[in-house]
């Protein structure tokens, strides 16, 4: 990689890492190695460390600080709640997630279907939303789990996860929500939710990737994931990564007070970006316009265009963003989140994400308002798809859809 200039709007992926937190977890790998479960002084002397990070990561999330368990990352979190909760209730062999969750969610349901269990997929909306009717006649005495994410990676449309976790309450189920793209980016406040678990990931808030956290609400049934030592007292064993634990903390303490810049500035940013792009380019469309969003994401269409080739051109152009739909892993399907809208086919092969941080600024938005035009203008020009020619004899959707 050159040192040419970075545009980098790809941040539901991952973030950079702060400064802040860079040099908070320095000391960690040369100065303070020591192992916290340690009964030496050098060692243990590391447990007041972790100890802060619990307290800044529970202030975050409006928690306690023993509700909160360090683990690796996002999908480690998300496999301890299904796991736990159908080791919980071993009679219970029904769970719930939606049909937009992340893979760290829906392939363990997917998995858990193929051993035997039952699994509910809750529909969405063509704006990405849920109707909580769906989930009170999904919910039976079999149910052991409802999982719903916080807000969707790819669109950033949020759920009404809060009273979802009443619904599920009020029924005795365990309910989670995998909160890896909402936390830092919305207020969250589990002090009076229902809810029992919660995932978050460090690299999505401008920690490392490799540290995440797992909140258990106090009281709660639970089994751990991973069994061995009395780490985090005995429900996630395995010595403590301290540097990461450490970059998390302070991560999430400035999250905390980032949230109004959040939801002002870098939603601002967002909101220039989408509009400048609908204004410029024909026949686009914003997924998700119709709900309440993240701040920081727009997922958009280009009609008649493949994403992975907008998304190569504006690599070129120092632009990084991804792709709505699968073309990342070669695949040239929609993702499952772009399907279960019902986006038109001559739409969900155009689908990209911009998703924006407080690192952003308006030149580098403007820059990419400069340069998308002519990317979308030159690969209709080559589409045999665009401006709605026959082809062979068949039109553009009957060819989408061979």
């Amino acid at each position: 990689m050159d040192n040419e200039k970075v545009i980098y709007f790809d941040n539901n992926a991952t973030s950079r890492t702060a400064p802040e937190v860079e040099r908070e977890m320095q000391p960690f790998f040369g100065e303070f190695y020591g192992n916290p479960s340690s009964m030496h002084f050098f060692g243990g002397g590391v447990q007041k460390y972790l100890d802060q990070a619990r307290e800044r990561v529970a202030a975050l999330l409006g928690a306690m600080p023993e509700e909160i368990i360090f683990t690796s990352c996002g999908t480690e979190s998300d496999s301890t709640a299904l796991w736990s909760a159908v080791r919980a209730f071993p009679d219970k062999k029904h769970i719930i997630i939606t049909k937009v969750e992340h893979p760290a969610v829906m392939n363990v349901a997917k998995f858990l279907e193929s051993q035997g269990w039952r699994v509910t997929y809750l529909p969405v909306d063509e704006h990405g939303r849920l109707n909580l009717e769906d989930l009170k006649i999904a919910l039976t005495p079999d149910t052991a789990l409802v999982s719903i994410m916080w807000a969707n990676n790819e669109t950033g449309v949020v759920f009404p996860v809060e009273e979802a976790a009443r619904i599920t309450h009020a029924k005795g189920v365990l309910f989670h929500t995998d909160a890896v793209q909402a936390a830092g980016k919305l207020p969250i406040n589990l002090k009076d939710a229902k809810i029992d678990m919660l995932s978050i990931s460090g690299h999505k808030l401008h920690a490392p990737k490799g540290i995440g956290a797992f909140y258990l609400k106090k009281g709660s049934r639970f089994m751990p994931f991973m069994m061995g030592g009395h780490q985090e007292h005995g429900r996630r064993a395995g010595t403590e990564n301290v540097p990461y634990i450490v970059g998390l903390g302070k991560a999430a303490e400035l999250a905390a007070s980032n949230l109004k810049k959040e939801n002002t500035y870098v939603k601002g940013l967002r909101d220039r970006l989408e509009q400048g792009l609908s204004k410029a380019i024909k026949n686009t469309k914003i997924n998700g316009i119709g709900a309440e969003r993240l701040p920081n994401t727009v997922n958009i269409s280009f009609e008649y265009v493949e994403g992975e080739s907008i998304l190569i051109m504006l690599s070129e152009k120092g632009i990084c963003a991804s792709s709505g739909s699968a073309c990342t892993s070669g695949s040239l399907e929609p993702s499952h989140v772009i399907r279960s809208m019902s986006v038109p086919q001559t739409f969900a092969q155009g689908s990209i994400r911009f998703s924006l941080s407080v690192y952003n600024t308006e030149e580098e938005v403007d820059f990419v308002l400069k340069e998308m035009p002519a990317i979308i203008e030159r690969l209709r020009a080559i589409s045999p798809f665009a401006d709605d020619k026959p082809l062979f004899g068949m039109d553009a959707c009957q060819m989408h859809n061979h």
